[in-house]
């Protein structure tokens, strides 16, 4: 895997986190983990967007063709 060493700028308080809880020698691992989780979090959340959207801009579409076909749905079943 092709790396690239990046300068990063850190509040002090969660710099003394990190080096507590993944020590020294574990930094970048740990870094690059949670920025794949949260890039992971942010492409999901803007397709979940997109979708919802979609949705929306579909509704009056898909009502329309519910009503269009609700005859024919209801054919052959028994009334209750």
């Amino acid at each position: 895997m092709d790396t690239v060493r990046l300068n990063i700028t850190l509040p002090e308080d969660l710099a003394h986190q990190l080096d507590r809880l993944v020590g020294p020698r574990k930094k970048s691992r740990f870094i690059t983990e949670a920025l794949r989780q949260r890039i992971e979090k942010m492409e999901n959340d803007q397709i979940q967007k997109r979708l919802k959207e979609g949705y929306k801009a579909r509704k009056a579409e898909s009502l329309a063709i519910t009503k269009e076909f609700e005859p024919t749905d209801l054919e052959g079943w028994d009334e209750y």
